[in-house]
């Protein structure tokens, strides 16, 4: 499900590249060179006559995921290029299976470059279903097995998905369209994650637009941890809620637990090596937080502590809930899953509002008292 966080693991993947088929497994380090600073998954390396893009492989450090050679459609393509994929741009017929990255397009100017989406039910963008109504978008099915006579009809210039462990992309491997894997969601901080508006301002010719977005997200970012660092207290903070009999947390290095200790808050899974989620049972969760100050949770169907209560008779143990201390996100109501990726900021500032109310009056944006 694209609007849903996805855990991460660490192990083998092997990733075939579009441009010929052949398995890229050169190892590759960022060099300074590259106009990166934060995120670890990506490096560009600009050239006279090209750009390269490396995708540093999530699963296997010291591999390379993919490689993608840029060259402007007002440019000629160099007859020495090296190996990898290549992308003209700026991108004109986007085949995008992410609301995620159809969002960030927009805010840079380039939603006309969306002509084809998957999993159009998971797009809360009315400008999506009403571009699918019209003909001007369509609609390719599932992300998981496409309608390739869709997919050939529309005649994308390059299809932006998120890469996951073992990946293979069935038919779609084979339409010679360059596939571009957005590995942001597996970054490991959440500037880090944020900076790939650079890769996808340079796929849409909007580099400068992309780099003035992540100045600002930065800037803004850091002044609000800088606030909450000088706060006098640290409450400690709990998060989602058992579903089914498992209850997903972040890992202790995971960028979502980041934000929470960046906001100023202790997190009981801090000392937690893992940078995906952590699937534990209700007990488990109760034995280390049911003193917690605060519990956010993410949902669209409880709107109460009566609903909080009803969904598992023992949700009422913890301390939070006594306290009346317990936060929705209503996420059919806000774009949390849109917004967050590319400006943590955003909810860096809900976060420290929450948990730091005497130094913080504003209104928060996504999360609001149960």
């Amino acid at each position: 499900m694209n609007r849903l966080l996805l855990p991460i693991a660490i192990i083998l993947v092997s990733i075939a590249c579009a441009c010929n088929g052949s398995k890229l497994s050169q190892s590759h380090e960022t060099t300074p060179d590259s106009t990166i600073t934060h995120a670890r998954l990506l490096v560009i390396e600009p050239s006279d006559s090209f750009t390269l893009v490396t995708i540093n492989n999530p699963w296997k450090e010291g591999e390379a995921l993919h490689r993608y050679i840029i060259v402007p459609y007002d440019s000629v393509v160099p007859t020495s290029l090296p190996q990898g994929t290549l992308v003209r741009t700026p991108l004109r017929q986007a085949l995008v299976y992410s609301s995620v990255h159809t969002s960030i397009m927009k805010e840079l100017g380039m939603f006309a470059s969306v002509k084809g989406v998957c999993d159009s039910k998971f797009f809360p963008d009315p400008d999506i279903l009403k571009g699918i109504e019209s003909g001007f978008i369509a609609d390719c099915g599932s992300s998981m097995s496409p309608t390739i006579e869709k997919v050939i009809e529309m005649q994308p210039d390059g299809i932006l998905l998120s890469p996951y462990q073992d990946a293979t992309y069935g038919q779609i491997d084979n339409l010679n369209i360059p596939i571009i894997e957005c590995a942001d969601y597996m970054e490991y901080t959440p500037l880090g994650r944020a900076e790939w508006v650079k890769f996808y301002g340079l796929l849409l010719g909007k580099e400068e637009d992309a780099k003035h977005i992540f100045d600002d997200v930065a800037e803004n970012y850091n002044a609000i941890k800088d606030q909450a660092s000088h706060a006098s207290s640290r409450p400690m903070v709990l998060t989602e809620m058992v579903i089914n009999g498992v209850w997903n947390v972040p890992g202790g290095q995971s960028y979502m637990a980041r934000i929470l200790q960046d906001a100023g808050a202790d997190y009981p899974w801090s000392d937690d090596k893992s940078t995906g989620s952590l699937n534990l049972d209700f007990n488990q969760v109760l034995a280390l937080a049911q003193k917690a100050d605060v519990w956010l949770i993410k949902s669209f169907y409880i709107h109460s502590y009566q609903d909080l209560k009803n969904f598992y008779g023992l949700n009422d143990q913890f301390e939070a809930f006594k306290n009346k201390r317990v936060y929705i996100c209503d996420t059919n109501k806000t774009h949390l899953f849109e917004e967050f990726p590319f400006h943590p900021d955003r909810l860096l500032k809900d976060y420290y509002i929450i948990f730091h109310p005497d130094l913080a009056k504003e209104n928060t944006v996504f999360f609001q008292p149960l």
